[in-house]
């Protein structure tokens, strides 16, 4: 399993810090938010592969959280409810709402960790799809993309930088983060994403009247439709 970037959202500390603590020793990253404003402004801000959300959040509860990003969020991270709630219409509820798995509390931190494991497959196989951005076409299953019907001839990387902006789209993707979905945790030297940005452009850009790959200063690279504006 990839390393996996969490949200998870709970009001309770020593609850949070421990699991916490026991999905980062898998060597995923985990970022906190105690309550439901804070977890809008992080989960529309930044990409998270999962987002752990706890019902009983003290401003504005998680079944409200989860419908906000269901309509708000440009893609659909799944979403894993934590609660102690456990009758039938409290799921159906969280369901309803947009959840994708839903896990009362007490729960086994390695049943928690196994759910995670099992939302992240689901979400990589939902990616293999093709996806369309204008006259952009990609598709993940042939590792093939064309624009206005034209073929991209595309590295392995080219490609997987060209995937990864358009699973990103319409938002951008910072230099860093891009760099960590294509390497992981052992990036080469500084210019290597600068050299494949200028190879992907040659494909994608260079032989159309307007670009699609965006540089977004002090921030990193976006996907933008030609006339969508």
């Amino acid at each position: 399993m990839n390393r996996l970037k969490i949200l998870l959202v709970e009001d309770n500390p020593t609850l949070a810090r421990q699991t916490g603590e026991f999905l980062e020793g898998h060597g995923w990253q985990v970022d906190f938010a105690n309550c439901g404003q804070f977890a809008l402004q992080l989960a529309l801000t930044e990409i998270y592969d999962l987002i752990l959300l706890d019902l009983n959040l003290p401003d504005i509860d998680g079944i409200e959280v989860c419908r906000q990003l269901r309509q708000q969020a440009p893609t659909a991270t799944p979403i894993l409810m934590l609660t102690a709630r456990d009758a039938f219409a409290d799921k159906a509820q969280g369901f309803h709402s947009g959840a994708d798995d839903y896990l009362c509390k007490p729960f086994d931190p390695r049943e928690l960790a196994l759910r995670c494991e099992a939302l992240a497959r689901r979400r990589e196989l939902h990616r293999n799809d093709e996806i369309c951005i204008g006259t952009l076409r990609i598709s993940g299953r042939r590792r093939e993309a064309t624009r206005s019907g034209q073929p991209l001839k595309l590295t392995a990387i080219t490609f997987n930088i060209l995937w990864e902006l358009a699973c990103a789209y319409p938002e951008p993707l910072s230099r860093s983060e891009l760099s960590h979905r294509i390497w992981g945790d052992d990036p080469p030297d500084s210019d290597a994403l600068k050299s494949h940005i200028y190879s992907l452009r040659r494909q994608l850009d260079r032989p159309f009247p307007e670009p699609m790959l965006k540089t977004i200063s002090n921030i990193g690279f976006k996907l933008e439709q030609p006339g969508a504006n």
